[in-house]
């Protein structure tokens, strides 16, 4: 019987179509003396395969085992049958299907062996600029719908050379199928704009832009979802000039290395940011600047002017590291874009759109079919723990299975219509849901203009429709204010669940960490509208993704102005100090705010003018980052807790006086006696490093207390931490420690955001449990896509 021919069908779905699994299985097939034949199809690769029994079971074994590095199977499934007489084993042509059940590949940084020729003088694509093959280059960015096949892609307009197309059809070729390949005589061009737009002749275009860099010229640089501006980073007249043209403020700007040695001369880095820093997705990772970085980087105060951490990416494209081959060390590569607009990724609006900022403009033609800005991720106790979720991530899906448990004995009940969660209004980012898969958009970005809403409109309707996922239910944020739950509330014919914004927090938290729950949830954020019409931030919850319970939260107090306080804490310190009439302003900073604007502000805040209440943690690091004299005004969301943190003593062991008392059966902390103790400190010279040290201590054991009397009550042992408040390092390892000293098992983010750009995939798992539990619906959880 071990002679006997078979035949097996096999399907694998996955990330598994533009990473060379074809010739992967052509050449396993081939090895195992195997006949038949592998496509692509729009549910992932499918095969059929004959052969003896044994080698039949051992070429099943190794698809999984050795299967390609940049592949990832999600589902492999066969079926054995009668053979019918196949003589060789071939790569068939792609096929469609209704379906459309395939992963897209994120876009993937150059590979060792194309950097190896790109810099080889003999090689026909020697410093080509879109050098590529199936183990690299670009993917999601230039896919325009599925099958990923080069039809199907941005560079369908080049025709192949025959060079190109011999390695395209041959199998043993590690270029084969691979969709995005080219050389000079056939491929995309590279050419240098000056500021007006006008081409500069030169006969290279990069060494030339290059150049202009090194001499202290600010540039445009199209890179694989969209456009850089880029300068010298060694160069402070640059960098300075960098930040005035773009009004970035002081925002901190990301640089990219040259190679991962000048990485570890200006920063410390873990074996764990190593790997991210080094890893085929190429993030900028958030690392510490070693104290003689200053001396080493001139720049430094201007890169990163309010802490010590410093964003840095390695070169992912091949025109990247064409960049640096002219003996720089160090290139600015911040968002190509003014200040609160998407970045651009169209070259005919680069000039018009970067007027101003740039000098020259590094162009290339492969056309970008969906913009992407880089990812911005960092490391917590040896785990990712990232900010901002974008190119090299998406659209890698999410596992939602935990959401839903189904009753004992009863059936999984998996099938529902797909479901778009749209996120908030800040850091914007959209999810799809299909089949358990919770496809996480790239990073959209703030929705305060109509071009960024345009871009989360025209995201959502290509997932959508690479997916072939036309959603049934739409999840959105119910503040009626935000443009995303406007969008959403106006679409047709279509299921609509309005989520609160900390309840989506805490379900993100526990739908990427596989937890079905109870557990206690701390939402720490900046701004959300509660349930009750205030503004919430400092909340502790109990329950799970069909509903949450409210069992805590930080006193109210007024905000007044509403988004003025956001942008001027001062606001925010005089809230606190007129909350509780025993406190006083410390002297300081009487004399820093001119006297008119105190004398508006006390009066809205004492006659209730435009003084919205809120109980934001977000709002309190504001009012002591104000107190204690380190910032009364924020150029840019975030920037006066950033400050505060950066000033802390980590060291401090004290602890602040709160309170905490049940107020209409809910635990209220009370923040008056910290805040009064925290001035008095002030007022006495204590030093601003020991006071926020202090701070920061106090609230991880607010924390841990009030979690504490939570499992009083209800029992529950597991804590998820969310919302863009604990993205403060000091604070998540303090509560973290706390938490854990007193027992807890606490959850924490890693695949996507803790702030509002993680909002969507929490959004869409209360979604998914609330449609598949709601009474009278049950019949609607076994869904049926419909016929195309």
């Amino acid at each position: 019987m071990l002679s006997e021919v078979i035949r097996v069908d096999v399907q694998v779905k996955g990330i598994v179509q533009g990473v060379g699994f074809r010739p992967f299985v052509y050449r396993l097939a081939h090895q195992h003396d195997l006949k038949g034949w592998v496509t692509n199809d729009a549910s992932g690769v499918r095969l059929e395969a004959e052969g003896r029994r044994p080698d039949i079971d051992a070429f099943l074994a190794s698809l999984r085992t050795s299967a390609p590095p940049l592949s990832h199977i999600e589902e492999l499934t066969w079926e054995l049958h009668s053979p019918i007489g196949y003589t060789e084993f071939s790569i068939k042509e792609s096929v469609g299907a209704a379906s459309h059940e395939v992963h897209l590949s994120p876009d993937i940084c150059v590979c060792e062996d194309c950097l190896a020729e790109l810099k080889d003088p003999g090689n026909r694509r020697y410093r080509y600029p879109y050098i590529n093959c199936t183990n690299c280059g670009p993917r999601f960015t230039i896919t325009v719908q599925v099958p990923y096949d080069r039809k199907h892609t941005t560079i369908r307009d080049f025709e192949l050379c025959e060079d190109c197309a011999k390695e395209y059809h041959d199998p043993s070729d590690r270029r084969f199928h691979a969709q995005p390949v080219s050389c000079p005589k056939c491929g995309p061009k590279v050419y240098l704009l000056d500021a007006s737009g006008k081409r500069v002749e030169t006969a290279d275009p990069v060494s030339c832009a290059a150049e202009r860099l090194k001499s202290g010229a600010i540039l445009a640089v199209k890179g694989l979802g969209g456009y850089h501006l880029a300068c010298d980073a060694t160069k402070e007249a640059a960098v300075r000039e960098l930040r005035a043209r773009k009004r970035r403020d002081g925002r901190p700007f990301a640089v990219m290395a040259d190679s991962l040695e000048t990485v570890l001369r200006i920063c410390t880095v873990t074996e764990k940011e190593r790997e991210l820093l080094t890893s085929p997705r190429r993030p900028i990772v958030l690392l510490p600047l070693k104290q003689e970085a200053r001396k080493l980087l001139p720049a430094a105060d201007s890169l990163s002017p309010d802490n010590n951490m410093l964003g840095v990416m390695l070169p992912y494209t091949p025109l990247q590291h064409l960049l640096f081959q002219d003996g720089m060390e160090l290139m600015v590569m911040t968002s190509g874009n003014r200040s609160g607009e998407p970045i651009v990724y169209r070259d005919k609006e680069a000039v018009p759109a970067l007027q101003g900022i740039s000098d020259y403009y590094l162009v290339g033609e492969l056309p970008i079919h969906m913009r992407t800005d880089d990812t911005v991720t960092s490391v917590f106790r040896e785990r990712e723990y990232i900010i901002r979720r974008s190119r090299g991530y998406v659209p890698f899906p999410i596992d939602l299975s935990a959401v839903v448990q189904p009753a004992e004995g009863e059936p999984d009940k998996s099938g529902n219509p797909p479901i778009l969660a749209v996120g908030g209004e800040l850091k914007n980012t959209f999810c799809l849901v299909k089949d358990r898969k919770a496809f996480v958009s790239h990073h959209i970005g703030d929705l305060d203009n109509l071009e960024t809403l345009d871009s989360l409109i025209g995201g959502a309707e290509h997932f959508q429709r690479i997916f072939a996922a036309e959603a049934g239910v739409v999840a959105y944020d119910m503040h009626p204010g935000y443009r995303s739950s406007q969008y959403a509330s106006e679409q047709k014919n279509i299921v609509k669940i309005p989520v609160q914004h900390h309840h989506a927090h805490i379900a993100s938290c526990m739908a990427e960490n596989g937890v079905y729950g109870p557990v206690i949830g701390v939402a720490f954020d900046g701004t959300g509208l509660g349930e009750d019409g205030h503004i919430w931030g400092g909340e502790f919850f109990a329950g799970d993704y069909s509903g949450f319970e409210r069992i805590a939260r930080f006193g109210y107090v007024p905000l007044p102005g509403g988004d003025a306080a956001v942008k001027e804490p001062w606001r925010m310190a005089l809230s606190y100090i007129l909350n509780d009439e025993a406190a006083e302003l410390p002297a300081e900073w009487l004399n820093t705010i001119e006297p008119y604007k105190r004398d508006i502000v006390t009066r809205q805040i004492l006659q209730r003018i435009n003084t919205p209440l809120t109980s934001s943690v977000g709002r309190l690091f504001d009012a002591v980052s104000s107190l204690t004299g380190i910032c009364h005004y924020a150029e840019y969301e975030g920037q006066a807790a950033i400050r505060l943190e950066s000033a802390a003593d980590p060291e401090t062991s004290r602890i602040y006086p709160y309170e905490v008392k049940t107020v209409q059966g809910m635990l209220e902390i009370g923040t008056a006696p910290l805040i009064r103790e925290l001035v008095r400190e002030i007022r006495d010279g204590v030093s601003v490093s020991r006071v926020s040290g202090a701070f920061h201590r106090t609230l991880a054991a607010i924390v841990a207390d009030i979690c504490g009397r939570i499992r009083s009550q209800r029992g529950l042992n597991e804590v998820a931490l969310s919302g863009g408040v604990f993205q403060n390092r000091l604070l998540l390892a303090l509560t973290v420690d706390e938490l854990e000293r007193s027992g807890f098992r606490v959850w924490l983010h890693s695949k996507v955001p803790a702030n509002d750009g993680g909002l969507s995939p929490g959004q869409a798992a209360i979604a998914l449990g609330k449609y598949l539990t709601q009474e009278g619906m049950r019949e609607a959880c076994v869904w049926q896509y419909p016929e195309k």
